[in-house]
């Protein structure tokens, strides 16, 4: 600028020296350190900083105008910083879109789920469809062979229950070994021609309880039903048979059968009773015959263990038979009368020791069906308000003596047999019972009494649910007030 116009230079270093100062202070943070520069260096720098702003202005207006090659090294730094951070926040938003562009809607989500489930579910329904024909074919596939089999099994055994052939009256000797089995005399006769089917005599046996089969030479002939031949077979009416029979009565004790033994087999009771404490044939047996002779293994203070065991029946003896094989036999018989109660007997909880028990008591209290039918209820009535049974033969059996009349201190003998004394059941059976007896046990006629007492005279049982009942009576029938009555209770 030319000295003619003072005003203009003083107007034009004011304007440079402001906006050297604005620069100064914008880069005092950096420039601190560094010396000041000379006057025209900073008329350059002032220059080039009103440029500066000047761009940043016009950048500011456009947006779009670049940075100055020229700027300061805080600018460049500002410049490439924001630069970055720009750069930044573009990734994320191209992230994010594509984030966003990689999500699928919900609902689309939940109809491609809803889609896949009925793909699922189509697919086990066809599954159900395909398992329910195949079972439906195995079910009727079955039904149609099983009742083909059913047919002719049921043609099969109503053949074998009728004879053989019924215009046949022709005679075939047979003969069955002792010691045969219900099978194995099935068998012998479906060999000889006589019946149709062994197997089905041996169920036809079974079922009906025919056991007790004798051995023998028998002539049957082909028009004979099985109950005809099985009747011959138990009455032992072959020829050529036992060398003698024994018949047990009902009712009998095992020092009566001694007895029976040694004046009809001619072997010594004494020998028959040694076997009957024989612990160890005793063991043999339980071993052979284990759901008869549990309980009475495990009784107490037993007289004999195979008392009431000995089934009442005829029996065959050949001449050298081991004593042991024929008391084996009376055994078997009587597992072969209990093997239909044995369910029964564990139904109403009771063991074939107590049955056996009672059945001996009513064997001898009462002389036909109905009246056993009844004691036995009576006996069951005082087991269960726990009174003692009070039975006569408990006392004779205990005495080991037979009496019309029990005394007062007969009712006093000290025996785990009193039933007078002693509560419950006792040590196990008094004598080797029937089977009506067994029935009754079983099957025991309900009533409410507790007393009963039969005349002497005609055998007539008379019940009283009190004791003052019983005891009028006892004076009607018994008239001996210093005895007891037939039950034994005074």
């Amino acid at each position: 600028m030319s000295k003619q116009h003072p005003e203009e230079e003083s107007f034009k270093d004011k304007i440079l020296n402001s906006l050297n100062n604005s620069g100064e202070t914008a880069d005092f943070s950096t420039n601190q350190k560094n010396k000041v520069p000379p006057s025209h260096e900073r008329l350059q720098i002032s220059q080039d900083a009103v440029g500066s702003r000047r761009s940043q202005a016009a950048g500011k207006k456009s947006k779009t105008t670049e940075s100055p090659k020229n700027t300061s090294n805080k600018s460049d730094y500002k410049s490439s910083k924001t630069g970055s951070t720009t750069a930044k926040k573009k990734n994320t938003v191209v992230n994010q879109a594509d984030s966003v562009k990689s999500k699928k809607p919900p609902q689309k989500e939940l109809s491609e789920k809803k889609q896949e489930e009925r793909l699922r579910k189509s697919s086990r329904d066809r599954e159900n469809r395909v398992v329910n024909r195949i079972v439906t074919i195995v079910v009727i596939t079955l039904l149609f062979v099983g009742g083909i089999l059913g047919f002719y099994v049921y043609r099969y055994i109503s053949a074998g229950l009728k004879p053989l052939n019924s215009a046949q009256t022709e005679k075939v000797t047979v003969e069955i070994p002792r010691g045969s089995s219900n099978k194995a005399i099935g068998e012998i006769l479906e060999n000889e021609k006589v019946i149709k089917s062994g197997m089905v005599f041996n169920y036809y046996t079974k079922f009906n309880n025919l056991t007790g089969f004798q051995a023998g030479k028998y002539s049957f002939s082909p028009n004979m039903t099985l109950d005809e031949i099985s009747k011959e077979l138990m009455g032992g009416t072959g020829t050529g048979t036992a060398d003698m029979k024994l018949t047990i009565p009902e009712g009998y004790t095992i020092d009566q059968i001694g007895d029976a033994v040694e004046k009809n087999l001619k072997l010594k009771k004494k020998d028959f009773i040694d076997l009957m404490k024989d612990e160890n044939f005793f063991n043999e047996l339980h071993k052979k015959y284990p759901e008869l002779l549990d309980a009475a293994a495990k009784a107490e203070g037993v007289r004999y263990r195979l008392e009431g065991y000995l089934f009442p029946a005829t029996y065959d003896y050949y001449n050298g038979t081991d004593l042991k094989e024929f008391v084996t036999q009376m055994v078997e018989k009587t597992n072969s009368v209990m093997a239909q109660y044995y369910q029964t007997i564990k139904d109403k909880q009771l063991n074939v020791q107590e049955v056996l028990t009672l059945a001996s008591l009513v064997e001898k209290e009462g002389n036909n069906e109905s009246d056993r039918r009844k004691i036995a209820q009576v006996f069951f009535n005082r087991l269960a308000i726990d009174m003692p049974l009070q039975s006569d033969i408990s006392i004779l059996y205990a005495l080991g003596e037979h009496k019309e009349l029990v005394t007062n201190a007969d009712t006093q003998v000290d025996s785990p047999y009193n039933l007078y004394v002693n509560r419950g059941y006792g040590p196990g059976p008094f004598d080797n019972p029937s089977e009506q007896s067994i029935k009754a046990v079983l099957n025991p006629q309900q009533n409410d009494y507790y007393y009963f007492v039969a005349d002497i005279k005609t055998g007539q049982v008379y019940y009283a649910r009190t004791f003052e009942e019983h005891n009028a009576l006892v004076e009607q029938y018994v008239n001996n007030t210093d005895t007891t009555d037939g039950d034994g209770t005074q």
